[in-house]
């Protein structure tokens, strides 16, 4: 195998790398602007038709570096049965419906057919979808071996396959079914290897699967010192239907001096901006829909102070330069690190300190840690603030409003109406009414409510260190915190279930961390695993609803 590690400095821009032009178009309307080290040295190669084993971090553009040449395949035309050209393997549901977004996203301008597969999904809305005919498919192990059996996934056409975080895979007990999928593949097609870890087990199956592959190693990116280091970094955990209440709230709490709130896509942004003004901010649009001369009266505004939101794109905001910026906020979660950190740089200039705010639904938890493990430094999950917190908030602004006009000493022609009154009330009464009248004047109608959080998975909402190196099974095993339940699985080792097997099935179809799965026990026929009280009948519930190694088993609460 030849080894390649990337020290070049190709060509900038994803242009260079001879991507179709259609969805060169939609790179930029996503934001996208310079390919990362990843991109540039795997996109050109996976051109070629090679065969790639690439060892990168998880957060260094993995995605798009496999998604963007895996479309130069498609053939959208084809009949139903021939039209399937890609096929993706990840370790997760969670990891399979982003990477089936993005292919969706960048293959959009060419009508590209994708489906995910996973377990926990009804199995019949899999197969409609299969048979209208996709392009490509991105899917956990087990699903995938499940449709196979069936004969609802046929992958003799399939041209090319990705394995994503191959090293995870084999830690959560799919090696087996790895190499029956791959088994069941053309001879002829592509195989593109992904993991952060080049371990004895991934070699064997690059051996044993690739055909000549170029190694591709590519480096962490290094944060440079102080990059970040005066930026305080926030996500709060929402669901969709809450993001824009949240990102409210948020800012009626922090009161941003000057604030850049970025979004994916040009009509977010005017979506947006619109709610938020009617929310009563000064508040405006930039993207690439607006011509040169509006976009120049924005930013004018924008660093006159005339305005104090700027909703905008990644591109449309590239090359600003704003140092009164006091947060950053993002409306969505950035594809890729390197984005991340492009957008949180525009606050803490000039010496200040800054504030980076993530709005992160809880599908997207999963980037957030990627984001971490990329940049080295830690996100703090935090509650959205309660009404209690909005309203001490918005009695400490009015009190600072109040001193400011004390300050200014012009309050005299005001004394004759407070010596009036002083002969019948209490000072102090009188200065709280007029306090009162203020805050009045300035509410809504409109009472706040509460905003749930959603407490995130593998910490709490207090705080959230990265995620820690993988553990052994037997290391894991019986450090389930809380109380344990005891889950019965009817199959064993008769049926050549392995506790991998368990590991894999709970943490991919149920969406379990692998640290919260204890102590695995198989027996001839059936098997025990100790699991989270909390998550016990969720736990059995997707299992029952699924297959353990393709096979349908009795899964219940443990009775001994």
């Amino acid at each position: 195998m030849t080894s390649k590690t990337t020290n070049r400095t190709p060509e900038p821009g994803f242009g260079a790398l001879g991507i179709d032009p259609r969805v060169l178009d939609a790179l930029t309307a996503l934001g996208y602007e310079e390919p990362t080290p990843v991109q540039r040295a795997t996109i050109p190669v996976l051109l070629t038709g090679r065969d790639v084993l690439a060892i990168a971090a998880t957060g260094t553009g993995k995605t798009a570096a496999f998604a963007l040449p895996l479309l130069h395949r498609i053939t959208p035309s084809a009949s139903p049965r021939t039209r399937l050209s890609a096929l993706v393997l990840v370790p997760t549901r969670e990891l399979a419906m982003q990477v089936a977004e993005a292919v969706h996203r960048y293959g959009k301008p060419l009508g590209a057919g994708v489906v995910s597969l996973y377990g926990g999904a009804p199995m019949e809305q899999q197969v409609r979808a299969l048979k209208r005919g996709v392009d490509v498919v991105v899917a956990t192990p087990g699903r995938a071996l499940d449709h196979i059996r069936r004969k609802t996934l046929h992958l003799d056409h399939v041209a090319c396959v990705v394995l994503d975080e191959a090293d995870e895979m084999l830690d959560m007990g799919f090696a087996e079914d790895l190499e029956a999928i791959l088994g069941a593949l053309p001879a002829t097609r592509q195989t593109a290897l992904f993991s952060a870890t080049l371990p004895a087990r991934i070699s064997s199956i690059a051996k044993a699967h690739l055909r000549d592959p170029e190694i591709i190693q590519v480096a962490r990116p290094v944060t440079a010192p102080g990059e970040t280091a005066k930026v305080r970094q926030v996500a709060y955990i929402v669901q969709r239907a809450h993001k824009m209440a949240a990102l409210a709230r948020v800012l009626d709490v922090e009161a941003p001096e000057s604030a850049m709130v970025f979004c994916r896509t040009r009509t977010e942004v005017d979506q947006l901006t619109e709610t938020l003004v009617a929310h009563g901010y000064r508040a405006e649009a930039l993207h690439g829909g607006l011509s040169q001369d509006q976009r120049d009266r924005v930013m004018k505004r924008f660093r006159a102070r005339g305005s104090d939101l700027l909703i905008a794109t990644d591109v449309a905001a590239r090359g600003l330069d704003v140092k009164h910026v006091t947060h950053v906020v993002n409306f969505d979660v950035p594809w890729e690190s390197e984005s991340y950190t492009h957008r949180i740089g525009r606050t803490g200039r000039a010496g200040r300190e800054g504030v980076a705010i993530t709005l992160a639904e809880p599908r997207e938890q999963r980037t957030l840690r990627s984001i971490e493990a990329a940049t080295g430094q830690a996100i703090e999950i935090g509650a959205v603030p309660s009404v209690a917190e909005l309203r001490t908030r918005q009695l400490a602004k009015l009190r600072d409003r109040v001193a400011a006009v004390l300050a200014e000493d012009d309050v005299d022609r005001y004394r004759p109406i407070v010596e009036q009154l002083a002969a019948v009330h209490d000072v102090e009464d009188i200065a709280a009414a007029a306090i009162r009248l203020v805050a009045r004047a300035s509410e809504t109608d409109r009472e706040p409510e509460e905003i749930p959080s959603v407490v995130p998975k593998g910490g709490d909402r207090a705080g959230h260190a990265p995620r820690p190196a993988r553990q052994s099974r037997r290391d894991r095993a019986g450090k389930v915190g809380g109380a344990v339940a005891k889950i019965y699985i009817g199959a064993g080792r008769k049926l050549k279930i392995r506790p991998g097997d368990i590991v894999g099935a709970i943490a991919g179809e149920a969406n379990i961390p692998i640290d919260q799965i204890g102590a695995v026990q198989i027996g001839d026929r059936h098997s025990i695993v100790e699991v989270p009280e909390e998550k016990a009948s969720f736990i059995i519930a997707r299992l029952s609803a699924s297959t353990i190694k393709g096979k349908k088993v009795r899964v219940r609460r443990d009775q001994a």
